[in-house]
């Protein structure tokens, strides 16, 4: 009985996307500067649900190339190939269609990536889900704006914050070390973190704010004058650009998500120039976390050296590749703000 009414409630779901004078999350929404209109897109494009465009996202993310360092149509990892983020992508749907239904956020993002974790890859898209579930829950309630996912956030409970960590047994996770007063809160400790949040009553807000919070006297500027030539880092600490997303409204992708709608071309070409603008903006967490914070501050500089130009970006992802550089927090953004230009009428 609960399937039959949960395919009535999609069905609804779909219809709402598919005429935009129904008020429903296809309707529009306002970016930092103005309203949206979906009158323009064609029936196909909005008779999706939020959880089918969140997997859509997942799904043209991967394919798009070159985005130098990661995994895309014509490039695997040694460990990490094309067909496992395609699996990753079908997986992680249950969580993302509990999340369209009104769950919370926190069990709809552990669903997600216990979904997302049955391939034999491992971890493709932890990062991903973090960003698309509460956008999920945002166009689903109406409001995929910054102001709706913020309300979104703010809702979270320690609960919330307990299914986050649980998150981090179904796969393998890089992240920093944490600060030396917090081992208690470790990700790495996973269910066994459950004590020290609930007594400290921290919601997954909470958490998320932490995280985005290098330590006193850090920085993330691109320019920050290290000693590359050295070999030695700095020590500064690059704060988690994903977490950054949570406590700022979602800026840097609903930014993206623009330039990705106004764009022209192949959606596979406008995810690679998206990438590209993304890393050179800002030095990413995954490569941060990885190789040290000055290399994180270069490989952006390198990004930014070659503009939109694919051409040079096919060879730099032949670079990235060799060295080992994976900007795999800015393939996150690149998925998050796919799937709010796909809400905002990117024609597929």
């Amino acid at each position: 009985m609960s399937d039959r009414r949960e395919e009535r409630d999609d069905d609804r779901r779909r219809a709402r996307h598919a005429h935009p004078d129904s008020g429903g999350p296809g309707s529009g929404g306002r970016g930092s500067g103005g309203r949206w209109s979906r009158s323009s897109t064609s029936r196909s494009s909005t008779a999706r649900t939020p959880a089918e465009n969140a997997q859509l996202a997942l799904l043209l993310e991967v394919a798009g190339t070159p985005k130098p360092g990661n995994v895309d149509r014509e490039r695997d990892l040694e460990d990490l190939r094309f067909e496992h983020f395609l699996a990753g992508a079908i997986g992680a749907g249950d969580g993302l269609r509990r999340a369209e239904r009104g769950g919370t956020v926190g069990i709809a993002f552990e669903r997600a990536v216990a979904g997302m974790s049955r391939q034999s890859g491992g971890n493709t898209q932890f990062g991903c889900l973090l960003l698309l579930t509460p956008l999920v829950s945002a166009a689903a309630s109406g409001d995929l704006t910054s102001a709706g996912v913020e309300r979104i956030v703010e809702r979270t409970t320690a609960e919330d914050a307990v299914r986050f960590y649980r998150a981090f047994e179904h796969v393998d996770v890089s992240v920093a070390e944490p600060p030396a007063d917090a081992d208690d809160l470790d990700v790495r400790r996973g269910a066994a973190a459950e004590p020290a949040l609930r007594d400290r009553d921290l919601t997954l807000a909470d958490v998320m704010a932490l995280s985005a919070e290098p330590p006193s006297g850090d920085t993330a500027d691109v320019d920050s004058g290290e000693d590359i030539e050295t070999g030695r880092d700095s020590g500064d600490r690059i704060p988690d650009g994903n977490a950054i997303e949570w406590t700022t409204g979602f800026e840097r992708t609903f930014e993206a998500a623009e330039s990705i709608r106004i764009d022209e071309g192949p959606i596979g070409d406008r995810a690679a120039r998206a990438f590209l603008r993304i890393l050179a903006d800002r030095p990413d967490t995954l490569v941060a976390t990885t190789h040290g914070s000055d290399v994180a501050r270069v490989v952006s500089r390198r990004a930014a050296a070659i503009g939109d130009d694919l051409h040079a970006a096919e060879a730099l992802a032949e670079a990235f590749r060799d060295e080992r550089i994976n900007p795999g927090t800015t393939a996150d953004l690149t998925a998050a703000a796919l799937f709010v230009a796909l809400e905002r009428g990117l024609c597929v």
